[in-house]
C-alpha cells in the first residue's frame, strides 16, 4: 500500500508539472492570438476575473464559513477574501488586475516570442533582486551569474525593439509592458513570501479584490462610454473561451497544480521544470502563430533559459523536511 501511495504521489506530481507547464506556455500563445480577435485587453481582463471569481469566491466563502459560525471575525472585502483588508489590497493590486492589464495590453503590441523571454524568463531576475532588497536574502555567486545571463537575454530581445522605436515601430511598447508585468508578479511573489501566505488564500484574495474593485469600475466606465469594449459584439464562444481558459485555467487550475508540483518536487526542482515555459511558448508562437524566430530572439531565449537553469542547479539544496503527521495540514493544504 505504501508503494502504491508513493507511486500515486509521483504520478500526481508529474501530471501537475505537465499541466502547469502547458497552461503557462499556452497562456502566452493564446493571449497573443486573442489580440487578433474581437476582444480588447480590458475585455480579456474582465473575462479572467469573472472566470476565476466563479470558482474561487464561493470556495473562499465556504472555507471561512466554520469560523464565521464560531463568531470569529475573518475575511475582508465583504467576506470574499480570506486575508485582512490591507493585505488583500496589496496582493490584489500587484498580482491581480494590474499584472493582467499590463500583460494583456502588451500582447497587442509585441509578439508572443518576446513575451516568452520577457515575462516568465525574467521572473527569476526580478524576484531575486526584490527579495535581496526587501527581504535581505543572500544571493550566491552562481545565481548572480545566472541573473547576468538573463539580463543579456532580455537585452538582446528588448534592446532590439527599443532601437526599432526610432523607425516608428511599436513592439517596444509591448516589451516594456511585459517587463512591467513581470515586476508586478515578482513583487506579489515577494509579498507572499514576506507574510508567509499560502498560494490558495493569496489567489483567493487577489481574485476577491479584482472582483470587488475592477469589475464595478470597468462596468461604470463602459456604461459612461469612457472605456471602449467589444463584449457586446464579440461572439459568445470567444467570451466563454476566455472566461474558461484565462480565468479557470490560468488562475485556478494552474495555481493548484503549481502548488502540488512544489509540494512534490520542492521549489528548486519546480523552478527548473518551469524553465521549460519560455522555450515551449516561443516554439508554440512559431508553430501556431507563424511568428519568425530571429537570431536575437533565439539567442536571448537560450541565454534566459540557461540563466534560470544555472542559477537554480547551483543553489544549495535545503535539508529534507521532517515527516508531517497525518492531519497536520491546514485547510489550505499547507503544512
Amino acid at each position: 500500500m505504501i508503494r502504491a501511495m508513493q507511486l500515486s504521489s509521483r504520478t500526481v506530481g508529474l501530471v501537475s508539472a505537465l499541466i502547469t507547464v502547458l497552461i503557462w506556455s499556452g497562456f502566452i500563445v493564446i493571449a497573443r492570438a486573442s489580440a487578433s480577435h474581437s476582444l480588447l485587453p480590458m475585455d480579456i481582463v474582465f473575462a479572467r476575473v469573472v472566470g476565476a471569481s466563479a470558482v474561487l469566491l464561493p470556495w473562499a466563502w465556504w472555507w471561512m464559513r466554520p469560523a464565521r459560525r464560531a463568531g470569529q471575525q475573518v475575511g475582508s472585502f465583504g467576506g470574499l477574501s480570506p486575508l485582512p483588508g490591507w493585505l488583500t489590497l496589496q496582493t490584489g493590486v500587484l498580482g491581480g488586475f494590474l499584472y493582467a492589464i499590463l500583460a494583456y495590453t502588451g500582447f497587442f503590441y509585441a509578439p508572443a516570442s518576446h513575451a516568452s523571454v520577457l515575462m516568465p524568463g525574467s521572473l527569476p531576475l526580478w524576484t531575486t533582486l526584490l527579495a535581496w532588497w526587501m527581504l535581505r536574502e543572500k544571493v550566491v555567486a552562481a545565481r548572480w551569474v545566472g541573473l547576468g545571463l538573463i539580463v543579456l537575454g532580455d537585452l538582446l530581445v528588448g534592446g532590439a525593439s527599443l532601437l526599432m522605436a526610432f523607425d516608428g515601430g511599436e513592439v517596444w511598447k509591448g516589451d516594456l509592458l511585459f517587463m512591467a508585468a513581470a515586476i508586478c508578479w515578482s513583487s506579489y511573489t515577494v509579498l507572499v513570501r514576506r507574510h508567509g501566505l499560502d498560494a490558495v488564500r493569496a489567489t483567493m484574495a487577489i481574485t476577491a479584490f479584482s472582483f470587488v474593485c475592477f469589475v464595478p469600475l470597468f462596468a461604470l466606465l463602459v456604461g459612461l462610454s469612457v472605456w471602449p469594449t467589444q463584449l457586446h459584439v464579440a461572439p459568445w464562444s470567444e467570451i466563454l473561451f476566455q472566461v474558461a481558459f484565462q480565468g479557470v485555467g490560468s488562475v485556478v487550475i494552474s495555481g493548484i497544480t503549481f502548488m502540488q508540483m512544489v509540494r512534490c518536487y520542492g521549489p528548486v526542482r519546480s523552478t527548473m521544470i518551469t524553465a521549460l515555459v519560455p522555450g515551449l511558448s516561443a516554439l508554440g508562437a512559431v508553430w501556431f502563430l507563424g511568428e519568425p524566430l530571429h537570431w536575437n530572439l533565439l539567442t536571448g531565449l537560450a541565454l534566459v533559459t540557461c540563466g534560470i537553469l544555472f542559477g537554480v542547479s547551483q543553489a544549495k539544496k535545503p535539508a529534507p523536511p521532517a515527516p508531517v503527521a497525518a492531519g497536520a495540514l491546514d485547510a489550505g493544504g499547507k503544512p
